[in-house]
């Protein structure tokens, strides 16, 4: 499912699930979180297989959870790995990024898509959301007045608006030379960089009441309705 490749100074990870455009599961959260962390490398690039960037967590998982805060959690506890790892982590976004896709994509320090790129939280169509740290991360990326639009909507959000809004750093046919780009600097200067530009630690109490309104919901979720 998580699949990776080292070229010159750049880690690429896969999420390599195109059949299910790349939906996560519990064993895919724990690769990825490997990935990334066990990464020697000064940039990671994370991308998604096939016509997808990541559809979030998959939802026949999802539907049959026992124990939905631990699950919420879990992506929490990935994200913020993501987000707390040395290299710099570079999302590549070519196609849809969906719930949980779009929130792992806010914890990567940089988001560049093609013009094909896009975001939604859908979520909220099934009476649940993306819970692996969005409700604090979109409105830090992009204002609490856009992520409430996104949220409450669940409208996608194409890439020229997403670039507008800064949910997208750029838009260019080949995301990967950005995050070549960056390993071409000073690998000490963007380990420090990154240190300073993520010193927030003001996420984990929202992530907690996140992972409580996620389990609230799911409970009631139609799932039937996907």
């Amino acid at each position: 499912m998580i699949t990776t490749e080292r070229a010159d100074e750049v880690l690429v990870v896969t999420l390599d699930r195109p059949e299910r455009r790349n939906a996560l599961t519990p064993s895919g959260l724990d690769a990825l979180e490997a990935a990334v962390t066990d990464a020697d490398s000064p940039v990671v690039y994370l991308q998604g297989a096939g016509d997808a960037f990541c559809a979030g967590a998959d939802l026949n998982v999802v539907a049959g959870l026992d124990d939905p805060r631990e699950f919420a959690a879990h992506g929490q506890v990935v994200a913020r790995a993501i987000e707390d790892s040395e290299p710099v982590v570079v999302a590549g976004i070519d196609g849809p990024a969906r719930g949980g896709g779009v929130e792992l994509a806010l914890a990567c320090d940089l988001r560049v898509g093609t013009a094909d790129a896009s975001f939604a939280e859908t979520g909220v169509e099934l009476g649940l959301f993306g819970a692996w740290g969005g409700t604090a991360r979109l409105p830090r990326v992009v204002g609490e007045g856009e992520a409430m639009d996104i949220a409450l909507s669940g409208r996608v959000v194409d890439a020229e608006a997403a670039l507008r809004m800064g949910l997208l750093s750029r838009i260019t046919a080949d995301p990967r030379a950005v995050a070549e780009e960056i390993a071409a600097n000073d690998h000490g200067a963007l380990a420090v960089l990154k240190r300073r530009l993520r010193d927030d630690a003001g996420t984990t109490e929202q992530e907690r009441r996140e992972a409580d309104a996620f389990a609230d919901l799911h409970a009631a979720a139609d799932f039937d309705r996907t």
